[in-house]
């Protein structure tokens, strides 16, 4: 393979100790929430936001007053958004069937889809307001039947930011919190004096949020790893430098850690995107973030084959996947790691993150390898159930699996079965905790 990078980022060894920082960080604040609660959740909401109200979970009057600050254009713009994910999130939750069938005489196997009970929402709102992640999380635990949605942002500029609450309350949360950062991914996971623990954590956040998800991971359930944006540009030579750099740029304004990779067989679309990106850069409103997370974390890779790209794509396995070539779907057929693909000019990643319908929280850190990105499946326990319906079946089930068991040394398991084939088998002789030996040709 004759691959070339024209731009790498970060070594490994410097990310690795970084991610090491942040985990201790986040292992002593978890500590601290569980030990002493609220008072630990209010020093931290202080010293990271300034915000240290007697309550964190507004009111439906302070509900009622953000929604009231928003125009009726912000108001139709939020809905209309809400419209496309909801409806795909509808589409997706038709899709999964309750089944049931009998799969011999008297044995009747099936699942259920059972919506999880309580879910903690995390809508990011610190350096950006967020308003997008409360119609991802909140909108669809909802339409998988959710009965209790608590949702929760940090303050912005040290009040509440009224279209993050108004989206999350357009979207069915019961539970409105103005709180961010580990303490409020601690304080809905853990419990405190006036938090309610939940069942499971969803949304996307800075890599602190992301590492406390995982290190709550068993104590309650989690979405997915959904940390630092990620973006992968593959690009031939029909794109053109303008839109590589802006759809690279465009998510790299996330933060100072978001990867963002340009991957090509075209060497002279690598060195011109190189060069817009930088032109850019001088008049980017974000171009302070942008600037970092480019220096630090970007990459230019330039290969001889769509194969290799195809390769060095599934390999990398980002959270967002911009396809600019000439058949994008290509890729769309051979690539089987990735959070979401984005196929073509017409269509980029920031429809995705803010309207067009599909999640935006997507896997990060190689997930996309076992994982996809948050849907109503993710919302919802598939839960199976059987019954044996007539006493041959039992007898019948019973003979096979009291066998079985004596070979795993399962003599309890096996006396299960035993039970069974004597009761419902009308035979008496089968010993105890011994394996059932097969009917004699005479006996039958």
């Amino acid at each position: 393979m004759a691959v070339r990078y024209l731009k790498k980022g970060k070594d490994e060894q410097a990310i690795a100790e970084s991610d090491a920082k942040v985990r201790a960080t986040v292992e002593a604040i978890l500590a601290d929430i569980e030990k002493r609660g609220d008072d630990a959740v209010r020093e931290l909401s202080q010293k990271f936001d300034g915000w240290a109200p007697e309550r964190f979970q507004l009111s439906p009057a302070e509900v009622e007053a953000a929604v009231k600050q928003l125009s009726p254009l912000e108001i139709e713009d939020i809905k209309f958004a809400q419209k496309q994910i909801g409806g795909f999130a509808a589409i997706q939750r038709n899709s999964m069937k309750d089944v049931e069938v009998e799969t011999m005489p008297g044995v009747i196997l099936g699942h259920k889809h059972i919506p999880i009970d309580a879910v903690g929402c995390y809508v990011p709102g610190g350096k950006y307001p967020m308003i997008a992640s409360a119609h991802m999380s909140v909108l669809t635990a909802k339409v998988a039947g959710v009965k209790r949605i608590v949702s929760t942002a940090p303050p912005f500029q040290g009040a509440p930011h009224p279209a993050i609450v108004a989206a999350m309350h357009f979207a069915g949360a019961e539970e409105i919190l103005v709180l961010g950062g580990v303490q409020a991914i601690g304080a809905m996971a853990l419990g405190t004096e006036s938090i309610s623990a939940v069942d499971m954590l969803v949304g996307p956040g800075n890599m602190f949020v992301a590492e406390a998800k995982r290190q709550l991971f068993g104590r309650v359930g989690i979405d997915l790893f959904a940390g630092p944006t990620e973006t992968l540009v593959i690009a031939d030579s029909t794109a053109d430098a303008e839109m590589c750099a802006v759809d690279l740029l465009g998510q790299a304004e996330h933060g100072p850690t978001s990867p963002a990779v340009l991957l090509t067989t075209d060497e002279q679309l690598a060195r011109d995107t190189m060069a817009e990106i930088e032109r850019q850069l001088q008049v980017l409103p974000t171009a302070d973030i942008a600037r970092i997370s480019w220096a630090d974390y970007g990459q230019v890779i330039v290969c001889d084959t769509q194969e290799e790209m195809i390769e060095i794509a599934d390999a990398l396995a980002y959270e967002h996947v911009q396809v600019l070539t000439e058949d994008p779907d290509v890729f769309l057929k051979q690539m089987t790691n990735y959070g979401a693909l984005f196929l073509g000019p017409r269509t980029n990643v920031s429809f995705g993150d803010k309207v067009i319908g599909t999640n935006h929280t997507l896997p990060t850190k190689r997930a996309a390898r076992y994982t996809g990105g948050l849907w109503v499946g993710k919302f919802i326990k598939t839960c199976t159930y059987q019954k044996v319906v007539t006493d041959e079946a039992s007898a019948l089930i019973g003979e096979y699996g009291s066998r079985l068991c004596h070979m795993e040394n399962f003599a309890g398991h096996g006396e299960q079965a035993n039970l069974r084939v004597r009761r419902y088998g009308d035979r008496p002789e089968v010993p105890w905790y011994q394996p059932v030996s097969p009917l004699a040709a005479s006996d039958q």
